[in-house]
């Protein structure tokens, strides 16, 4: 395996946990059940990016705006080690 092939399986993971949490912000604005399967495995996937960004970016008023940042970087990432 070379270094490229390896930066594309980073890069699209890294692409993978931007969509999931893309995923997890909209599921947030439906009623649905907190401790579904589903919504606990996007938890768990995004929770390790996510925590440590929410004890430096305060929300803005009622409104978390780290998942928006955290998709953005991630997206970015994952973009150029694919196109590497």
């Amino acid at each position: 395996m070379g270094i490229a092939t390896i930066a594309h399986i980073v890069g699209y993971l890294i692409t993978f946990l931007g969509y999931a949490i893309l995923i997890r912000s909209l599921l947030s604005w439906f009623p649905i059940d907190r401790d579904g399967p589903v919504v606990q495995a996007l938890a768990a996937i995004t929770d390790p990016v996510l925590e440590p960004l929410r004890r430096v970016i305060p929300p803005i008023g009622m409104i978390d705006i780290t998942p928006m940042i955290a998709m953005f970087a991630l997206l970015l990432v994952g973009n150029q080690l694919t196109r590497y």
